[in-house]
């Protein structure tokens, strides 16, 4: 005969090896469930972290509480814990039968159940069976059920108690001990960085820091501005730093080409003959060199000694 529990509701249990199946059904949306166990001394606490049955540790020590995985029925998926509980250490007092969704809220899982069986009789009806059902619908873990001594023997009560923190919060709660390591291992922001170490000979701390130090800006002060030179008196400086050439005292005059006076006779070796007026002399002055003759011809010119092409015959 299958006992339909209410929830807080217990059945006695006559089979010493039971099996304690979670049944939900598939569907889109719809998270995986695991099914897991923790076994409590008779202080309602875990003796310690193997006493505690999951996906990642699948066995209890003892052998006598452990998993057998999940399986797909007709329409359903199960997870199985299977307990010896003729086998069970007399230290332990309960075992929790748990129900876990990895982040994901039980308001999305369908026709959740637990099932017991007797393991003896693997072909039999169950023995009773609790349809668990959330009380908020946000819980990521619940207790659907526990076996607990009563006396000599067993006993199975329905509970269905969720816990929104998922797995992690309901195993903390009965004392076993999470793993923190990643968050150790993060450092932390606020954290002061150790000086650096001093080898002998080395600046102190002290020192180092004000030599890293930047050096405080100094303080601006109004100059008074040296008092104007004449203009004589202060020599014009070229843009490209060298002293500029004096002029001389009394500089010839240039022509408009900026070349200057011959200072020699011209290349041919005769004399310019001297200019015989005064316009003369200003054109020889701007083309540097005298304009053609206007007066006699010179009665020394002499034409130089010439080929015999040029000699009459």
């Amino acid at each position: 005969m299958t006992h339909a529990m209410l929830k807080g509701s217990n059945v006695p249990l006559e089979a010493t090896t039971v099996r304690a199946v979670l049944r939900w059904s598939p569907g889109q949306g719809v998270p995986d469930v695991d099914a897991s166990a923790l076994l409590l001394g008779l202080d309602g606490r875990v003796r310690s972290d193997e006493d505690f049955v999951f996906y990642n540790q699948p066995r209890h020590p003892s052998g006598k509480v452990w998993r057998l995985g999940k399986k797909r029925a007709a329409e359903s998926l199960t997870d199985t814990i299977q307990t010896d509980l003729a086998g069970v250490e007399s230290g332990v007092g309960r075992i929790l039968l748990v129900a876990s969704a990895d982040g994901v809220t039980f308001d999305r899982v369908q026709a959740l159940r637990i099932l017991l069986y007797d393991a003896q009789s693997p072909d039999g009806e169950a023995l009773a069976y609790f349809d668990v059902k959330p009380e908020t619908g946000q819980e990521t873990a619940l207790i659907c059920g526990e076996l607990y001594r009563r006396g000599e023997g067993w006993k199975f009560r329905a509970l269905g108690e969720g816990y929104s923190n998922g797995l992690k919060g309901l195993a903390t709660d009965f004392g076993i001990s999470v793993d923190e390591s990643e968050a150790a291992e993060e450092p932390e922001a606020s954290a002061t960085p150790e000086p650096p170490a001093r080898t002998p000979g080395s600046a102190s701390p002290d020192a180092v820091t004000q030599a890293q130090a930047p050096a405080a800006p100094a303080p601006e002060v109004s100059r008074p501005l040296p008092p104007e030179q004449p203009p004589s008196s202060v020599p014009t400086q070229p843009a490209y730093g060298y002293p500029p050439q004096q002029p001389p005292a009394t500089a010839p005059a240039q022509p408009a080409y900026g070349y200057p006076h011959p200072t020699s006779p011209p290349a041919h070796g005769y004399p310019a003959p001297a200019p015989a007026t005064a316009a003369a002399q200003a054109a020889q002055d701007r083309y540097g060199f005298p304009p053609p003759a206007t007066g006699a011809p010179d009665p020394d010119f002499r034409l130089p000694p010439q080929g015999p092409q040029f000699i009459g015959r």
